[in-house]
């Protein structure tokens, strides 16, 4: 009997004390986008999207840390605006936009950086605060 007791007292302590583990796709974000599985919340696209898959993509430029990340580019249908997806930033993509011919697509005034997204002969490069940062 003080077997029975004892074995059932420690079946529900492990019960209670047992962590749940994160189920995936478990994190879903207020657009319904699945982190764990990849997908970021495009504005641009107004769905969810995998910044890897993107055609256009850029690397970092001088990191100092021991990895390096990159980015990825999205334009609206006119050519107008660009997201970027700047991954050390607090927002998950940044809209960048262009003003009449002019061929550089630039962040508004209400983010304390400023993001200039420029064409070159082979791609895009992004620039932060005058300083090259994705190419």
């Amino acid at each position: 009997m003080k077997k029975t007791i004892l074995f059932s007292a420690m079946f529900l302590g492990t019960l209670v004390f047992a962590q749940k583990t994160p189920v995936l796709g478990g994190d879903k974000d207020v657009h319904g986008c699945i982190g764990s599985a990849g997908y970021t919340y495009s504005q641009i696209k107004n769905k969810c999207v995998r910044v890897f898959e993107q055609k256009i993509k850029l690397n970092e430029v001088n990191s100092d840390k021991s990895y390096s990340t990159m980015t990825a580019v999205i334009f609206n249908k006119n050519m107008k605006q660009a997201e970027v997806f700047i991954p050390d930033g607090n927002a998950k993509s940044i809209i960048l936009v262009r003003d009449g011919k002019d061929k550089t697509w630039k962040s508004g005034s209400h983010i304390k950086e400023k993001y200039v997204l420029s064409p070159l002969k082979t791609g895009y490069q992004i620039k932060k605060d005058g300083v090259v940062i994705y190419q």
